[in-house]
This record gives structure tokens, C-alpha cells and sequence, in this order.
């Protein structure tokens, strides 16, 4: 009995020492934590699949001789470039306006300068003056930047559904921002999008360009029996322009307002100051070019011409075009295989507006 208990005290006391002696077990080893996912590369896709050009032209503010009012020929045009998504939602929008005059005095003989570089409402910026006369303190260019800030992610329809007061916004997030008469600016966005063509992908900026002309005004005279009675003549070049993440040119619209406004001997206006105004594009075959083209056609025709070619090059590219002199009335037609059969139009102004396009897109 005692040599058992002995045994059994010796296998305790053993057990005893090798658990004392044994080494801790090492701690689990926590399982890693995932990798946080890589952040997503910034995409250059912002939506565009439409872009538009949209435009309204009044002369209403034109007057007559009467008294000490000197006559006036003014033509008001409204630009508008607007870019829409697949839901027909603006992605990007620019407005302008080109309040243009040309003015005559009693002798109906134009006493501005006709060479004169004529700016538009954007351009003029604080000089426009509308500030002064503002309650809310506030430019044209600035409100007319908060209004298209609105539009952004609208349809049309939305935009068109705007509460107005007096035909300005009456919505809280316009009421202390706006207080321009909204009506012309909305239609020339809704004429950029009933009119608006699809482009290519990439699309990332868009822009609004022009080139505001009136040298081929004209006042009264009669010499040798030949009578020229007095003519505003004002040529609004515009062009909205769409362009990829390395400034490649994935979409462009060109139009003109060639818009007239002429007088009688006695400095009355006898164009219909409520008439519709249409610029080249519309005008399409009505605008009588091709009578006397050696191509055999109109303008739009060739517009949309030097507009495909423009697709796929850089601003630079573009103005870096060979063109050749025809006469003084086409100082710049272009010489490049690709257009010599196609475009015979002096292009200098297209060009200009469409490098102007370029350094306003946003």
C-alpha cells in the first residue's frame, strides 16, 4: 500500500513540475485586417451626351429719328451652350448676351466705331453698370452666373416650370441672387436642347464663344443718282464647343445672326422691329448661298463641314489650319485637302469663336 502511494506521489509531484516548467502557449495570432480598397480612379466621364446651341435675336430696342432722338440700330442676341446627360439633364451651361449698337446722327451718317471690338454683357462685367441700379447689388454677370448654377442637373421642363414674379425667379434659392427677367434666357436654353446633336464620349468641358461684327453698316448717301439708304448691320458669330480631358475637340455647333435693321431716307426704321430673326442655320437653303458657290453649297452645308473636321484636334491644331486668300471679302478659306472641296467660306471668325469657346469652358 505504502510503495503505491509512493509511486503516486512521485507521478504528482512530476506532473506537478512539468506543467511549472512548460512554456505559456503563444497567443493566437490575429488574422489580418483586409486591405482597404484602392480608391476609385477619377473618371473623365461627366454625362455629356448631347450639346447644344441655343439663341434669341431682338431689335425692339431699335429707334427712329424723332426730334432729338438719334437714330439707333440695336440687336440684342441671346447665347446659349448647353451640354445634357442620357435623362436630358443639363450637365453644363453658359449664357451670354450681345447687346450690340450702332449708331447714327441727324444726317443719318454712323457715328460709331465701326472697327470696334464689341463685347458681350460677360465681357463687359462690372462695366456693363447694372450693379448700381441692382436692390440685390449684383451684376449681370453674376446673377446670370447664379441662374445657370439653378439649371444644373434640371430637364428643360423643370427649368421651364420655374416660378417667376414680374418675369424674374421666384424661388427662395434664386430670390436673393436673380432679379433679371428670366423668359429669354430659359427659351434659348430650351432651343439649345430641342436642337441639341449627340457627341462623343469623353466629353469634359464645355464652351461658348463669339465674334460680334459691324462693319458692313452703312449711312445715308446719294451720289450719281445711286441712293444708299442707312443699314445696322450686325453679325453675331457663335459657336459652343465640347472638349475631351487633352483639349481635343469632341463636338462643336457654329451659327450666325446676320441680323439687319434697316431705315428709311427720313431715319425711320421700315424692318419689322417684332420679326423673327433667323440666323444662317436656320435660314438653311433660304439663305441663298449656294446661287454662288463654285461648290454648289449653302452655308450650313459647309458650317457643318469645317465643324466634323474640327472633331479630334486641339485648339491649336485648328487655328493652325492653311487657308488661302480668294479675295478681300474671303481672306481665310481653307486650304487642306480634307475641306478644299467642301468649305470655301472665309473661316477666320469660326476659328476665333471656337479658340474663344475653348478658353471659356468649364
Amino acid at each position: 500500500m505504502k510503495k503505491r502511494l509512493s509511486i503516486l506521489l512521485v507521478l504528482m509531484l512530476t506532473f506537478a513540475l512539468l506543467v511549472g516548467c512548460s512554456s505559456p502557449a503563444p497567443a493566437a495570432t490575429p488574422e489580418p485586417a483586409p486591405a482597404p480598397a484602392p480608391a476609385p480612379a477619377p473618371s473623365d466621364d461627366t454625362g455629356i451626351v448631347k450639346m447644344g446651341l441655343g439663341h434669341i435675336t431682338s431689335i425692339e430696342k431699335s429707334k427712329d429719328l424723332n426730334g432729338d432722338v438719334l437714330p439707333l440700330g440695336q440687336v440684342d442676341t441671346i447665347i446659349a451652350a448647353v451640354a445634357f446627360d442620357k435623362d436630358g439633364k443639363v450637365v453644363k451651361v453658359t449664357i451670354d448676351s450681345a447687346q450690340t449698337r450702332v449708331n447714327f446722327d441727324k444726317e443719318l451718317q454712323i457715328t460709331s466705331d465701326l472697327k470696334a471690338e464689341n463685347k458681350t454683357k460677360v465681357e463687359l462685367g462690372d462695366a456693363y453698370g447694372m450693379a448700381k441700379a441692382s436692390k440685390i447689388q449684383k451684376e449681370w454677370y453674376q446673377q446670370i452666373a447664379e441662374l445657370e448654377k439653378w439649371m444644373i442637373g434640371k430637364t428643360v421642363d423643370e427649368i421651364k416650370a420655374m416660378k417667376t414674379v414680374e418675369s424674374a425667379p421666384d424661388v427662395p434659392e434664386l430670390a436673393s441672387l436673380v432679379t433679371v427677367s428670366v423668359g429669354d434666357y430659359i427659351a434659348a436654353v430650351e432651343e439649345a436642347y430641342n436642337t441639341a446633336v449627340e457627341v462623343q464620349g469623353g466629353a469634359v468641358s464645355l464652351g461658348l464663344g463669339h465674334n460680334i461684327d459691324v462693319s458692313k453698316s452703312k449711312g445715308y448717301s446719294n451720289k450719281d443718282g445711286k441712293e444708299t439708304l442707312p443699314l445696322a448691320q450686325v453679325d453675331t458669330v457663335m459657336a459652343a464647343a465640347a472638349f475631351d480631358k487633352d483639349g481635343k475637340v469632341v463636338g462643336t455647333l457654329i451659327d450666325n445672326a446676320q441680323t439687319k435693321i434697316n431705315f428709311d431716307k427720313e431715319g425711320k426704321i421700315t424692318t419689322d422691329k417684332k420679326g423673327e430673326f433667323k440666323t444662317k442655320v436656320e435660314l438653311g437653303d433660304a439663305y441663298g448661298m449656294i446661287k454662288a458657290s463654285s461648290i454648289q453649297k449653302e452655308w450650313y452645308q459647309q458650317i457643318a463641314e469645317l465643324s466634323k473636321w474640327m472633331v479630334g484636334k486641339t485648339v491649336d491644331e485648328i487655328k493652325a489650319m492653311k487657308t488661302v486668300e480668294k479675295d478681300a471679302a474671303h481672306p481665310a478659306v481653307p486650304d487642306v485637302p480634307e475641306l478644299t472641296s467642301l468649305v470655301t467660306i472665309s473661316v477666320e471668325h469660326y476659328i476665333e469663336a471656337v479658340a474663344e469657346a475653348f478658353a471659356n469652358a468649364k
